[in-house]
C-alpha cells in the first residue's frame, strides 16, 4: 500500500515529529532540572571545585535551554492533531474514552517524573488538557449546528467552560491550551490564517512553538502509515516512567 502520495508531511509524520521533541523536553525537565542541576548547584553552595563546577552548571543550564526551546514544538502539533482526529474519527465517544484512560493512566508516571511523588494532584498531565479541548470541540459543533446563527455566539460558553476547568484542574497549559484547541477548529478551513494565529498565539507561551506551524502548514491531509493504535497514546506514560527510572537510579 502507497502513503504519503502528496507532497508534504502526513499525519504519521507530524506525530513523530510530536513525540520525539515531547521526550526531548521532558529530558531537559526531569533530568536537568529535576535531576542533575540541583546536584550541581548544592555541590556549588559546599564550596566544591567552585570554577569547574560552576563551568558545569552553566553548560548543564544552557544545555536544558536547548532541550526545552525544541521540546516546545511538541504541544502545538498535539493540539492540531486532536483537531484533525476530531474532524475525522468515526466515534468522537471512544475517542474522548481512550484521551480519558490514558489521561489516568499516566498521571502516576507524571508525577514521579516531575513532582517526584507517587500521586500530586497540583499540576495535572497534558491529556487531561486534551480530553478537555475534544469535550470543547463536541460541545461547539453541537451549538454550531443546531443553534440559529444569532445564538451561535453561545458555543463560546462552551470554550470558556472548559477554559476554567482546565485552570481549575491545573492541567498542563492549561487555559492557554484549550484557546489554541478553539482556534485551530475555528480557522480548521482557513489553512494560512490558521497557521499565522497559531503562531501568534503561541508566541504568548514560547519563542520557538511558533516553529511548528511552519510543519502544519506542510501537513498534506493523509494519514501516513500507522503503528498500533495506542502506540502514541502509551508512549506518554512509558516515557515519563523511564525518564523517573534514569534519574532515580542513575542520577
Amino acid at each position: 500500500m502507497q502513503y504519503a502520495k502528496k507532497p508534504g508531511l502526513t499525519g504519521s509524520t507530524l506525530k513523530w515529529i510530536a513525540i520525539i521533541t515531547m521526550f526531548i523536553d521532558h529530558i531537559g525537565a526531569a533530568l536537568l532540572e529535576i535531576g542533575l542541576l540541583p546536584k550541581v548547584a548544592d555541590a556549588v553552595l559546599a564550596g566544591n571545585s567552585f570554577d569547574y563546577v560552576m563551568a558545569d552548571y552553566h553548560f548543564w543550564y544552557r544545555f536544558d535551554d536547548i532541550l526545552r526551546s525544541i521540546g516546545r514544538l511538541a504541544f502545538p502539533i498535539f493540539c492540531f492533531l486532536l483537531v484533525e482526529g476530531f474532524l475525522h474519527t468515526k466515534d468522537v465517544k471512544k475517542y474522548a474514552l481512550r484521551l480519558g484512560l490514558f489521561a489516568l493512566i499516566s498521571e502516576i508516571p507524571f508525577d514521579l517524573a516531575f513532582n517526584e511523588r507517587i500521586l500530586e494532584g497540583s499540576y495535572q498531565n497534558v491529556f487531561f488538557t486534551l480530553l478537555i479541548g475534544l469535550l470543547v470541540l463536541i460541545g461547539h459543533k453541537y451549538f454550531e449546528e443546531t443553534l440559529p446563527l444569532h445564538l451561535s455566539w453561545l458555543r463560546f460558553i462552551v470554550a470558556l467552560t472548559g477554559i476554567l476547568f482546565a485552570v481549575f484542574l491545573r492541567t498542563d497549559y492549561d487555559a492557554f491550551g484549550i484557546i489554541l484547541i478553539v482556534l485551530l477548529y475555528e480557522f480548521r478551513n482557513y489553512k494560512l490564517l490558521r497557521c499565522i494565529a497559531g503562531a501568534i498565539l503561541m508566541l504568548f507561551n514560547s519563542t520557538t512553538g511558533c516553529l511548528a506551524f511552519i510543519l502544519i502548514w506542510f501537513y498534506n491531509g493523509e494519514r501516513g502509515k500507522q503503528l498500533p493504535k495506542y502506540f502514541f497514546y502509551a508512549f506518554y506514560p512509558a516515557h515519563l516512567l523511564l525518564l523517573w527510572l534514569v534519574r532515580a537510579f542513575i542520577l
